[in-house]
């Protein structure tokens, strides 16, 4: 949740905090909760429920969808990150909706932040210092780490394990199916499953793998092995250059260094996607220099003039002895036969001048528009720096003309005359009258029952011309007797050129 706000904010789309938020991802059922904000949880949701069980106690709360993939690519850099404090870390599985996590294997290295309980508090404030929540645990096994960090009341178990024996059994890691059985067995608690006889649950659970309860007791027990196994760190890809004596002016040496970038990326079927330029000066100061792209490139040249102009204001000092161009988030970029024909990629030379543009106005300064995929016009898209987005790859369904210029927000209008249940023939807006001479419609919208409120109504859109041929776009705010509201509102949305 935290990660969702940090980019609506970036977007300029936070909303405030006081809203209740709960971000879904597609279940079994229907969508469920993957999400909360304080605000929500203060509602009764919870992560794991469907969102129509949690929007009919609580109809205000707001639905958003997860980035589930960017969610895992954010683990995944996070995991390279908490290294500092034990050389094994992995992403942990995701067992359930927002079930998430890091492990880490401190065997041996906790003494070096004063215990076990002076390093999670460490974690705990470096994690703060992010804008992240967590929930830590420290046990002798993975499984016990797992399940005191979700549902311990305590964050150390002692060597006997007895702190797990009140948990639920969900803190073994188990799907609700399960769970269910055991439940309808009487069995409730991880100490209860302790206790029982095994042989019986062994027959009924003797096809479950990885879900088998005797199993993840095991593993949270220790009696089964379940070590931590990290993915293998790649080779950094960089460019390095060793000057004998110290020069003035760096940007001579950057095409021997991006051709030295490039060769490397090819080598791993790779394209830059942010390059970063350090620069060392001889007194021992350093200097850094970053340049984003909107597509994976290995193009030395298209390198270099994105630093175009981004080192003039660099102060030499005694002159610089060692320059160094980095590709720290390389992604996967096959190769593409050339054109025989010879033409340009468009699309590439669209991408190489959002680069440029970037590089030279910030990369806030060029946006474009990133499209959804909904009915509701004003939801249609977001703009977002165009270093970050595709445009918006969206199959988006065929639908009546739309205006090319909408207002935000709608204006609303006074109808003088209407048809009952059609379009305005009269109307004032903006203190100018005008006869509708034609029209075209109804286009109903309905309203997105997974966002919207309830009681939010219906709109029913009209294209209209006046006498004097301008074309306008609006609407008709619910209908008579929709027990949503009073009489029908008009506004205005649109204008056709």
């Amino acid at each position: 949740m935290e990660r969702w706000w940090t980019l609506q904010a970036r977007r300029g789309d936070a909303p405030p905090d006081d809203l209740p938020v709960l971000l879904a991802v597609e279940g079994t059922h229907g969508p469920v909760i993957h999400g909360l904000s304080r605000m929500a949880t203060a509602r009764g949701a919870r992560i794991g429920q469907r969102v129509v069980d949690a929007r009919a106690a609580a109809p205000d709360l707001v639905v958003e969808w997860a980035d589930e993939p960017g969610d895992a690519a954010f683990l995944e850099r996070l995991s390279h990150w908490c290294t500092r404090w034990s050389p094994w870390v992995a992403v942990d599985p995701a067992h359930g909706p927002g079930a998430g996590a890091l492990v880490l294997d401190t065997t041996g290295v906790d003494h070096l932040f004063g215990g076990e309980a002076e390093m999670l508090r460490d974690i705990e404030a470096r994690l703060s210092g992010l804008g992240l929540s967590s929930r830590l645990a420290v046990a002798p096994t993975r499984g016990a780490a797992w399940a005191l960090a979700r549902f311990g009341p305590v964050r150390a178990v002692s060597g006997d394990m007895a702190d797990l024996d009140v948990l639920p059994l969900s803190a073994l890691r188990l799907p609700p199916d399960p769970v269910q059985t055991l439940s309808r067995l009487g069995l409730k608690t991880v100490g209860q499953l302790r206790v029982i006889p095994r042989p019986a649950l062994m027959r009924r659970f003797a096809r479950a793998k990885g879900d088998n309860p005797l199993t993840r007791l095991d593993q949270a027990l220790g009696k089964l092995p379940e070590p931590v196994a990290p993915e293998e760190a790649r080779p950094a890809l960089r460019a390095l250059l060793r000057l004998p004596e110290p020069v003035q002016d760096p940007v001579p040496l950057l095409p021997d260094l991006a051709r030295l970038l490039s060769l490397q990326l090819d080598r791993r079927g790779e394209g830059a996607r942010r390059l970063v330029l350090t620069i060392c000066r001889s007194d021992g100061e350093t200097r850094f220099v970053e340049a984003g792209l909107a597509r994976p490139t290995r193009d030395a040249a298209h390198m270099v003039r994105l630093f175009d102009g981004k080192l003039d204001g660099i102060d030499p000092g005694f002159g610089f002895d060692a320059v160094l161009l980095e590709a720290p988030d390389p992604e996967r970029l096959d190769a593409a036969q050339p054109d025989l024909a010879g033409k340009v990629d468009e699309a590439e030379a669209l991408d190489h001048l959002i680069d440029r543009l970037s590089a030279r106005l910030g990369a806030g300064a060029v946006v474009r528009a990133d499209l959804r995929d909904t009915h509701i016009p004003e939801r249609g898209e977001r703009w977002q720096p165009a270093l970050y987005g595709d445009g918006g790859d969206v199959a988006l369904q065929e639908r009546p003309p739309r205006p090319l210029v909408l207002l935000d927000p709608p204006e609303e209008v006074r109808v003088l005359y209407a048809v009952p249940e059609g379009p305005p023939v009269r109307l004032e807006w903006r203190r100018r009258r005008m006869d509708v001479t034609r029209h075209a419609g109804p286009e109903r919208i309905a309203p997105e029952w997974w966002v919207d409120r309830p009681g939010t109504r219906l709109r029913d859109y009209y294209r209209i011309e006046d006498a004097d041929g301008c074309r306008y776009w609006l609407y008709r705010e619910g209908v008579t007797g929709d027990g949503r509201g009073g009489a029908p509102r008009w506004f205005m949305h649109g204008l056709f050129p």
